[in-house]
């Protein structure tokens, strides 16, 4: 009996003892975390199954040498960005986001508002590896530290790429030369959509050009073309220069421009309300003879029929700007994140430092089917990127050379973030083919809320993002 009770005197003070190491437990202990820990990761779905597949087989070679568990979801290009947010309102938020268009809008944003993990522990054990554009892009301001660091990973980048179908030009007659000239090229597209027309009765359309404030498309491209007028909103120092005489006429021109080919009948109608994977939809169904897409995601998902990947389709670099210089082309980091209010961020921070181990990076990179690009010098020597037998890949890396990229105005200065979150730009195109508004009327307005934007995150006033802000930039998804 006295046993009995000596044992259960020993059971219950043993409770104790557990009770008040759990309830004492610091809430931001660096401790190891338990091995029941299971990771979450939130990441944009590929295109194509073959980059999902790449992704999964790195997370399954770092769980079989780690024994962690892993819980992955895939999330739409069109639905990740929101999920994301909403979990975070709720405080539940993934170990790892990864959104593919997030870097433009939210990230710097987030970073700025100390809703990000400082990930400075796994970059700088190979910031060595990186290009300094690479770390450049996740080198941000928290404002609530009062610091800068690094508070994204970079993983690859993208760009924007020329893809028209090579086969409809030369069963035209059209010739197998594309003009390098700016206005030669673009006239050289319409005069396509004519001859076509004439020949076969066809509706196709020259050019693929979104006109959607529903794609983020729309305001890649339309950064694109101003870089290629060199029209610097930024000055090198990050100073908002939208206002000057000079600029505010070249906007003016090139929005006119960009929206003339809508309204003289060489884009589809319904590119006023394309989402991200319209222009491919429409080109893939040879509804468009040519288009601009920001990844290979247009010739990787034809990889599988040689006849359309090596003999229809073609890939182009960009056409000399309009005073003759060869084109430089702006590029986007992709870059996952880790919240402050995440469930295990040290754990996301274990599996992004094995993640972006050459070895793992440039197998995940590959299995994306060239839809993205390296980061890491030493990558690009794998042959895989400059086979001269696979035309698209091959050209596309070429716009990544050295001295030939730059990155999007919210890495000069992150205000810009702001710019693409409310779709500036994309609302401009929209007031003019669909409002009926002049260009010259459209550019005075987006200045004017430029401005506003960059006065307010000096003051950081604009430091968080307006309930508004979100509603109109997710209001499609």
């Amino acid at each position: 009996m006295r046993r009995k009770l000596f044992s259960v005197i020993l059971l219950f003070i043993l409770s104790l003892i557990l009770v008040t190491c759990s309830v004492n437990k610091p809430k931001n202990s660096l401790q190891p975390e338990p091995s029941e820990a299971v990771l979450t990761i939130w990441w944009n779905r590929g295109y194509y199954l073959e980059q999902d597949e790449a992704l999964q087989k790195v997370i399954t070679e770092w769980q079989e040498k780690t024994n962690n568990k892993v819980e992955l979801l895939f999330f739409s290009e069109d639905d990740i960005l929101q999920v994301g947010i909403d979990a975070l309102a709720k405080g539940k938020p993934p170990d790892i986001l990864f959104s593919k268009i997030a870097e433009y809008t939210l990230i710097p944003q987030w970073a700025s508002e100390g809703k990000l993990v400082d990930v400075s522990d796994v970059i700088k054990p190979v910031n060595n590896l990186y290009r300094d554009t690479a770390l450049k892009s996740v080198y941000l301001y928290n404002n609530v530290e009062s610091k800068s660091s690094y508070y994204a990973v970079p993983i690859m980048q993208e760009s924007v790429h020329i893809h028209y179908w090579h086969d409809l030009i030369s069963d035209a007659g059209l010739g197998e030369e594309i003009p390098k000239q700016w206005d030669d090229f673009w006239q050289f597209w319409q005069n396509a959509q004519k001859v076509l027309r004439q020949q076969n009765d066809s509706n196709i359309y020259a050019l693929g050009l979104p006109m959607s404030i529903d794609a983020s498309d729309t305001y890649v491209i339309f950064e694109q073309i101003l870089e290629a007028n060199n029209v610097q909103i930024l000055d090198k120092q990050g100073k908002l220069q939208v206002d000057k005489p000079a600029i505010r006429q070249k906007i003016i021109e090139i929005l006119d421009w960009y929206t003339s080919f809508y309204k003289n009948g060489y884009v589809p109608p319904n590119a006023v309300n394309w989402l991200n994977s319209d222009n491919n939809t429409n080109f893939l169904n040879r509804k468009t003879l040519m288009t601009i897409n920001p990844t290979m995601s247009i010739p990787g998902s034809q990889k599988e029929d040689e006849e359309i990947y090596l003999n229809q389709i073609r890939t182009i670099e960009f056409p000399n700007n309009p005073n003759g210089d060869k084109p430089r082309y702006l590029v986007s980091i992709k870059q996952p994140i880790v919240f402050t209010s995440s469930a295990h961020p040290k754990l996301a921070k274990e599996f992004l430092s094995y993640l972006i181990q050459p070895e793992n990076l440039g197998a995940y990179i590959k299995g994306s089917k060239g839809r993205y690009f390296p980061i890491m010098p030493q990558l690009w020597e794998d042959p895989f990127w400059h086979d001269t037998k696979d035309s698209h890949i091959s050209v596309a890396s070429q716009q990544f050379a050295e001295g030939l990229t730059h990155l999007f105005n919210n890495s000069i200065n992150h205000a810009y973030s702001q710019v693409h979150i409310e779709n500036i730009w994309s609302k401009a195109i929209q007031q003019i083919v669909i409002e009926g508004l002049s260009p010259t009327e459209v550019t005075d307005r987006a200045i004017k809320r430029i401005k506003e934007i960059f006065d307010g995150w000096k003051t950081r006033e604009a430091v968080s993002i307006k309930p508004s802000a979100i509603s109109y930039f997710f209001s499609f998804r």
